[in-house]
């Protein structure tokens, strides 16, 4: 049986990336697409049963909210969502025995980067991030950026080495997170790249990830697409769907 598949954010580039991935596979079916202003009832009106959230961070919220209230199961691509904005929509998917999932990043070979650099946390003392993205992407610093200083801290369970560590300046972009400073680079001509450097006493450890085309997101999303129905409440990261 096919799989209803609504998208909304269609114009922009993940979505309408994700259009072409749906329109392209046989087990689902592409049968709303909703761009700005659009009415969100076409979700309900079209037999929908899973929607895929890429629009702004000013709007996931309600859209989520909305496809739950509705009995939709979500996808969710957008960044924006606060902790406390998850642990409302997670009660609110469990009451409704829908599932939501959401994926900082889709590419399994960032999701890989990701655990890797978790990996490493628990054996060298400092960590910083570099990420760049095209000059459209509106938050700062990204959400896979924020994910992995979350990952590393939560592997290491311990402090990290703030000896030396200036104050940092308002005239940069870039921020810390429990010890791990993330710097963000916003650049024509890219799509989604970034590199986690560790060191220790006498050496580095680099471990980078690329993106060189949006279509590098689409097998994540078309395994969330797949997958969503069978859980509950909020699940974050694609590593929860990877035998990893």
């Amino acid at each position: 049986m096919t799989i209803a598949v609504g998208v909304l954010g269609a114009a922009g580039r993940m979505g309408s990336e994700t259009c072409a991935a749906v329109e392209a596979t046989e087990d689902l079916e592409l049968v709303a697409r909703v761009s700005g202003g659009d009415d969100l009832r076409v979700l309900v009106d079209s037999g929908c049963t899973v929607a895929v959230e890429f629009t702004t961070p000013a709007s996931v919220y309600g859209n989520v909210t909305y496809c739950i209230d509705k009995g939709i199961h979500v996808v969710v691509g957008a960044t924006g969502l606060t902790t406390e904005q998850l642990a409302e929509l997670d009660e609110r998917a469990r009451n409704a025995e829908r599932g939501v999932f959401v994926a900082p990043n889709f590419a399994l070979g960032a999701v890989l980067m990701m655990r890797f650099a978790a990996q490493a946390a628990r054996y060298l003392d400092r960590a910083e991030i570099v990420e760049r993205h095209h000059e459209g992407k509106l938050d700062a610093p990204s959400g896979t950026a924020a994910r992995t200083a979350a990952l590393m801290n939560e592997e290491r369970g311990r402090p990290w080495d703030q000896t030396g560590r200036p104050e940092p300046s308002s005239e940069v972009r870039g921020g810390d997170v429990g010890g791990v400073r993330i710097h963000s680079l916003r650049l024509q001509g890219s799509v989604a790249h970034q590199e986690v450097i560790l060191g220790g006493a006498g050496e580095t450890l680099t471990i980078r990830h690329d993106s060189l085309d949006r279509s590098s997101f689409m097998p994540g999303v078309l395994m969330a697409i797949r997958r969503v129905s069978e859980l509950r409440g909020v699940t974050v990261g694609l590593e929860n769907l990877l035998d990893l």
